[in-house]
C-alpha cells in the first residue's frame, strides 16, 4: 500500500491521445452519471448503468433535481433537469416508455399557459441557484427550455397531448427572432435539428444563419476575439463558435459556415483540452461544485464533436 500522504498520480501528460487523457480526467473527477456515460460512449459500456445513475436525480412528480444541471442545486424538480435528464436517455438510445411518459407529465405539469416550459417555476425555494437564472413567481415561456425538449421527444419518435402546443410555441419563437443571444440560437437549432416539418425547418435556419452571422454571435476568428462582442450578462470567455451551433455535421447549422470557419473552429475546440485531460468550462463560475461538475459534461460534448467530425481523439 502506498505511505500515507504519498504524492498523487501526476495529471495525464498531452502526449497520450486526447480520448486516454479524457478518461483519466473522468475517473479521476466525474459524477457516477457522467462516468458511466463515458464508458458507454467510449468504452463500449451499458446503457443500463447509465439509467440507474440517473435514476438517482428522479423525484416522484416524475421531474429530476438534486443538481442533475450543476446550476440548480437543491431536490426540487426543474424544467432544466428534465431537460437534461431527456438529453442522457436520449444519448443512451432510451428516451421512449413509461419513464419519459412519466417526464412529460411533469412538464405538463409546470407549462405556461401557452403550453410552453418557462427556465425555472415557483420562485425561490430557500436553495442555492445561479445568480443569471431568473426566480419569479409566474415565469415566462422560454424557447430556451423549451426548444431542446421539444426536439428531443421529435426525434425520438415519442407522442404526447403536450408536445401540440409546445411545438407550435416552438415555431413562433423561432421564426419571430430578430435579436438573439448564442444560448438560445443553440436551443433553436436543437428544436429544428428535429422538427417534422423538414421544410420549413430549413427555412427557419437559413433565416437564423443569416441572423448568427450579421449580429456576430459566432467567433469565426478564434484569434481574434475581441471582434466579437459577447452578449449582455456573458462571461468574459464565454464565446460561441461554429461548433458550438453544429455539433455535427448533420445538424442545419453546419450551413452557416464555410469548411474553413469549421475547421478552425474544431481546431479551437481541440486545443482547448487542458493539461489534466478535460475541456474548460467558460460560463461564468458562481459555486465552487459548478466547474467540478459541469467539466466532465463539456468534455464529454467536446470528444462527440470531434469524434462526428472524423477528427481523432484516439
Amino acid at each position: 500500500m502506498p505511505e500515507t500522504g504519498a504524492s498523487p498520480l501526476p495529471p495525464p501528460s498531452l502526449s497520450h491521445s486526447p480520448l486516454f487523457c479524457a478518461e483519466q480526467f473522468v475517473w479521476l473527477t466525474a459524477r457516477v452519471l457522467e462516468q458511466r456515460l463515458f464508458a458507454y460512449h467510449f468504452l463500449n459500456g451499458a446503457a443500463a448503468p447509465v439509467e440507474t445513475a440517473l435514476d438517482a436525480y428522479r423525484n416522484e412528480d416524475g421531474g429530476y433535481g438534486h443538481a442533475l444541471e450543476p446550476d440548480l442545486r437543491g431536490p426540487v424538480s426543474r424544467p432544466l433537469h428534465a431537460g437534461h435528464a431527456l438529453r442522457v436517455l436520449d444519448a443512451i438510445g432510451r428516451c421512449g416508455g413509461q419513464r419519459v411518459d412519466r417526464v412529460c407529465r411533469y412538464l405538463t405539469s409546470v407549462s405556461t399557459p401557452d403550453g410552453a416550459l418557462p427556465v425555472t417555476h415557483g420562485g425561490r425555494d430557500g436553495y442555492p441557484t445561479a445568480p443569471f437564472i431568473p426566480l419569479v413567481e409566474d415565469p415566462p415561456s422560454s424557447l430556451l427550455a423549451t426548444g431542446p425538449v421539444v426536439g428531443l421527444l421529435h426525434r425520438n419518435e415519442v407522442w404526447h397531448a403536450w408536445l401540440f402546443r409546445a411545438t407550435d410555441f416552438c415555431w413562433q419563437a423561432v421564426e419571430s427572432l430578430e435579436k438573439s443571444h448564442p444560448h438560445e440560437i443553440e436551443a433553436a437549432v436543437a428544436f429544428l435539428d428535429s422538427a417534422p416539418d423538414r421544410p420549413r425547418a430549413e427555412a427557419a435556419a437559413d433565416r437564423l444563419g443569416r441572423l448568427v452571422r450579421e449580429q456576430r454571435l459566432a467567433a469565426l476568428e478564434p484569434d481574434d476575439l475581441d471582434a466579437y462582442p459577447l452578449s449582455p450578462g456573458y462571461a468574459p470567455a464565454e464565446h460561441h463558435f461554429p461548433h458550438d451551433y453544429a455539433r455535427t455535421p448533420h445538424s442545419l447549422a453546419r450551413a452557416w459556415f464555410t469548411d474553413d470557419e469549421m475547421s478552425r473552429s474544431l481546431d479551437q475546440l481541440a486545443g482547448e483540452q487542458q493539461e489534466d485531460g478535460g475541456w474548460p468550462i467558460r460560463r461564468r463560475q458562481w459555486a465552487p461544485s459548478v466547474p467540478l461538475e459541469a467539466r466532465p459534461m463539456v468534455t464529454i460534448q467536446a470528444l462527440h464533436t470531434l469524434r462526428a467530425y472524423g477528427r481523432h481523439i484516439g
